[in-house]
């Protein structure tokens, strides 16, 4: 195994078993200690992982925190609106869509607010944003308000979402890794996003490439129950493979 797919598949390995030993990692890869040990030191310089007695731990940067919309939305800003504007590509007339919350699924109104759309969301911001245009018929799921994510979360009931067949759902997420597929850092948000991929047609992913890697508190769905993943930048060559092997669709917002 040629050494950069061999970092990356320890870094998944690591990332999912949160902390492992030396020992554990040569007998997993076949290598020699010498060779793990540049290997994790490769891996601790690039500041997601540090070193332990015997081994090696996901560093608490790794995995992310709940921060505020406002907070995030100042982040990537251009590559946001880039694939907010890709996204929107795949909205048609008459389309019943979902809109998540999140700072990159807001940047889909501006470039959707001329279609005659069905708009399912829990985004607080894009409700507001779509009130001067009627031709965005608006539904709301209510909930619990989660004011760090500016969304309402944590649905009693899911009349609103058995009550109509979503044709494509554009879905935000704190952290994306094979390991542990599709995240988020607010539990009020994770019931109502794994419900709507269970009632979607379509499934699109929008991250930018700093979300990759990463991985917060909960898993609202696994990686290969995505149908389309937009990013700003082409992933590593395993993300790649995976998406082939799990007929995901790859599209880059350039």
């Amino acid at each position: 195994m040629i050494k950069d797919k061999r970092i990356n598949k320890i870094e998944e390995y690591v990332t999912k078993h949160k902390s492992v030993s030396l020992d554990e990692l040569m007998s997993v890869f076949d290598v020699s200690k010498n060779t793990i040990r540049r290997d994790i030191q490769q891996l601790v310089e690039g500041g997601d992982f540090k070193k332990v007695y015997g081994g090696i731990t996901v560093s608490d940067n790794k995995r992310t925190k709940l921060e505020s919309f406002q907070d995030r939305q100042v982040r990537n800003q251009t590559e946001k609106e880039l694939i907010g504007k890709i996204a929107s590509n795949h909205v048609e007339d008459g389309d019943v869509i979902f809109i998540d919350s999140g700072t990159t699924t807001i940047e889909m109104i501006e470039f959707i607010n001329n279609k005659q759309v069905t708009v399912i969301t829990n985004n607080i911001d894009f409700i507001v944003r779509a009130l001067p245009y009627e031709n965005l018929n608006v539904i709301t799921t209510g909930g619990i308000l989660e004011r760090k994510t500016n969304s309402f979360g944590s649905l009693k009931y899911m009349d609103v979402l058995n009550a109509y067949n979503i044709d494509k759902a554009f879905m935000a997420s704190t952290g994306v890794s094979l390991s542990n597929g599709v995240t988020n850092a607010s539990p009020l948000e994770s019931e109502l996003k794994t419900s709507v991929i269970n009632r979607c047609s379509e499934v699109f992913l929008l991250v930018d490439h700093n979300k990759f890697d990463k991985y917060g508190l909960m898993t609202y769905c696994r990686l290969d129950e995505i149908d389309y993943l937009i990013t700003d930048k082409m992933p590593n060559e395993i993300y790649q493979d995976y998406a082939k092997k799990n007929e995901i669709r790859l599209i880059l917002a350039v």
